[in-house]
């Protein structure tokens, strides 16, 4: 039986299966799939659980219907600002960056900031300059612009509204309203445990917001002895529970099992009224997806090999 484990997400929330039509439906299903399918036989043929979180969210980024990199939601300026966080449960090193505009991948860009500098977390025109310094993919800001995205930005401050890029602020919200966040935890043939995690944020968002996404224990979090957690939802929920080292601490301190962990994370977020969800593989090989929202798009691997992929909660 195969150590190696894999979880993928593209975001939880208000996802309504009447406005999501089949082929919308089969074509996020797909993208999911083949995502996690082409991470699982990397770490088959003994890629590290880092390098394999990062390949494949930088996937996920690529893809225009998640919200991160290429398809981001935009800003109240009409303007991508990226976030995104990496953690090696191996070592505890860890790399964000926050309201970043230029990396074509964020998660490459943080993972940069894990490998080749002395911090942690770089925000604003900082990342910009190291992306540039290094050589890493750059891209203008229309690079991140659909169609979809604008409209969806153009409504909201017409409303006056802030929202998480799932909620419904049209009358008739089209299924990319519906997605969010993206990330994917692993486990690699050694036991050694990751976590990434890359989003655009809030739907018309003050310039400069930042949500959990680039704070680590909050957004995502990685350690050996415990867990590899992935969160996704209302970010500024998830940063007043610290939801990822809320999940790691109920492990590490508290003897729980990962999928009591991560309901009891989440119930503290909800208690506060906020939604989302997580995804987390722990020390044993063991996966958790729980959620309070609606659904989550995500994809698994689990002992037996199999790539599941699953939207909704039946």
């Amino acid at each position: 039986m195969s150590r190696c484990r894999l979880v993928i997400h593209g975001g939880a929330g208000v996802i309504d299966r009447a406005s999501l039509t089949a082929e919308r439906e089969a074509e996020f299903r797909r993208a999911l799939n083949a995502i996690a399918a082409d991470a699982y036989a990397r770490l088959q043929t003994g890629a590290s659980a880092i390098d394999v979180v990062e390949h494949a969210v930088m996937a996920l980024e690529d893809f225009p219907l998640f919200n991160a990199g290429h398809g981001a939601v935009l800003n109240a300026d009409g303007v991508a600002e990226l976030d995104a966080s990496i953690m090696d449960g191996a070592t505890r090193a860890a790399g964000a960056i926050a309201a970043a505009r230029t990396p074509r991948n964020p998660i490459q860009l943080a993972r940069a900031v894990m490998d080749r500098t002395e911090h942690v977390l770089l925000a604003g025109a900082g990342t910009d300059r190291l992306a540039a310094e290094l050589g890493l993919p750059q891209v203008g800001p229309d690079y991140y612009v659909t169609a979809e995205r604008a409209e969806q930005q153009r409504l909201a401050a017409r409303l006056g509204k802030v929202t998480l890029d799932h909620d419904a602020v049209f009358n008739a919200p089209s299924p990319t309203d519906k997605t969010g966040t993206v990330g994917a935890v692993a486990r690699d043939a050694h036991g050694h445990l990751a976590a990434a995690t890359s989003t655009g944020g809030m739907t018309n968002k003050r310039v400069g917001r930042c949500g959990d996404t680039p704070i680590v224990g909050a957004g995502t979090w990685a350690d050996d002895a415990t867990c590899a957690v992935s969160a996704t939802g209302h970010g500024e929920y998830f940063i007043r529970t610290a939801l990822a080292y809320d999940v790691h601490a109920r492990i590490a301190y508290g003897a729980q099992l990962l999928m009591d962990a991560g309901r009891a994370a989440l119930a503290r977020v909800q208690a506060l009224g906020g939604t989302g969800g997580l995804i987390a593989i722990d020390a044993g090989g063991n996966i958790a997806m729980p959620y309070n929202s609606e659904g989550m798009y995500r994809a698994w691997v689990g002992s037996d090999g199999a790539v599941r992929v699953a939207i909704y909660a039946n």
